[in-house]
């Protein structure tokens, strides 16, 4: 009896421990998503920021 108890046990264990995992999984997957995007739309900023100092440049505006 103690020897079912027992793998009914780990085997209860083994299945909280593979859910919880993949819950992790899913949580780190979604951060490193959102990092992704975030560091696409500064990079986009950045970009914009560029095109726009040089068009300032190049009609000698004097804005910043």
């Amino acid at each position: 009896m103690v020897r079912v108890a027992s793998f009914f046990g780990m085997a209860f264990g083994a299945f909280i421990f593979w859910q919880t995992m993949d819950k992790v999984h899913v949580w780190i997957a979604l951060h490193q998503d959102e990092k992704q995007e975030r560091m696409a739309k500064e990079a986009e900023i950045k970009k914009m920021r560029e095109e726009l100092l040089r068009q300032n440049r190049e009609r000698g505006d004097t804005l910043l």
